[in-house]
């Protein structure tokens, strides 16, 4: 192309370059998201709201959740370190070892580190989505649905009531469970789920079992979130570890280990007779958001 040329179809070149790069994938917009997951939507202010219906476990399946933690921050490097826990399978995990290390240095600063390495827990259940008047197109469909403790705190409040007036419930039945109502607010930065609730006890599809039948086959396994082959063995973890953080190498140690996260029970499911609520020493705290945690995983696994 000419010089006279270049200047006289210069108006042309930004379409021309987009066209090329959508041909190329360069300007596909790429979701990162697991289909099969419901997530709520919030509007500029960062409240929510939908109604929602907790499912019992599926066919061959104990619990109708698994619970799981992961680790998800940002090195020295610039890189990304967010990779299940194998503490969540009963083994040992290397930023777990490492974490404990840091605290037991007594080191503000090292403790600092530690906090902010620190287990996140995570619970996954099946939830039929009743009412979602952001994207009404969910309502009636069965998703995967992952939370936090202060959510799971709510199911325990449920099912343990701490008043003598109070007749716990299983919010997973079909028949005898309650819709749960989810509420969202933007409190001091971060997703508040204080003021969500169940409504009364009801069945679903008011106990239809024909349409009761047609959720539960489409109910999605819970087994894989806990499957040892999911997981990254620990070299692997170490070696990302030490990518991570720039290390020729981790250094661990057999010190008494801390555990800076928190925990929950993994109770049964309560009877007529159900004592009540079980204490915890576990302080309360807002579940995290981590909406945009599946795209920089992506990009960890990439580095």
């Amino acid at each position: 192309m000419s010089f006279a040329n270049l200047k006289t179809n210069r108006a042309n070149d930004i379409a021309s370059l987009v066209s090329a790069a959508e041909s190329v994938g360069g300007g596909e917009k790429k979701s990162y998201a697991d289909e099969r997951f419901w997530k709520p939507t919030v509007d500029k202010a960062g409240n929510g709201y939908a109604v929602l219906r907790f499912l019992p476990a599926p066919t061959g399946e104990d619990l109708p959740w698994v619970r799981y933690w992961d680790h998800g921050f940002k090195g020295p490097t610039g890189m990304w370190y967010i990779e299940n826990s194998l503490t969540s399978i009963g083994q040992p995990d290397p930023v777990g070892e490492m974490n404990s290390v840091l605290w037991n240095t007594g080191r503000d600063e090292d403790k600092a580190t530690a906090r902010d390495r620190k287990r996140r827990l995570h619970y996954v259940t099946n939830i039929m989505v009743v009412s979602d008047p952001s994207n009404p197109s969910n309502e009636g469909k069965v998703f995967l649905y992952k939370f936090g403790k202060k959510i799971f705190d709510k199911i325990m409040d449920v099912m343990q009531p701490q008043f003598q007036d109070e007749k716990p419930v299983n919010p997973f039945d079909f028949w005898e469970g309650a819709d749960f109502k989810l509420k969202i607010r933007q409190v001091e930065g971060y997703r508040n789920y204080d003021k969500s609730e169940f409504a009364s006890a009801s069945g679903l599809h008011e106990g239809d079992d024909e349409k009761l039948e047609s959720v539960y086959n489409r109910l999605h396994s819970l087994s894989d979130f806990l499957d040892p082959k999911n997981y990254k063995s620990y070299a692997e973890l170490s070696a990302k570890l030490s990518k991570v953080l720039g290390e020729a190498g981790v250094a661990l140690t057999t010190a008494e280990a801390v555990t800076l996260d928190e925990t929950a029970p993994s109770p049964s499911f309560p009877t007529e007779s159900a004592p009540a609520s079980q204490q915890s020493n576990v302080a309360p705290s807002s579940d995290s958001d981590d909406d945009t945690m599946s795209y920089f995983a992506k990009l960890a696994q990439e580095g």
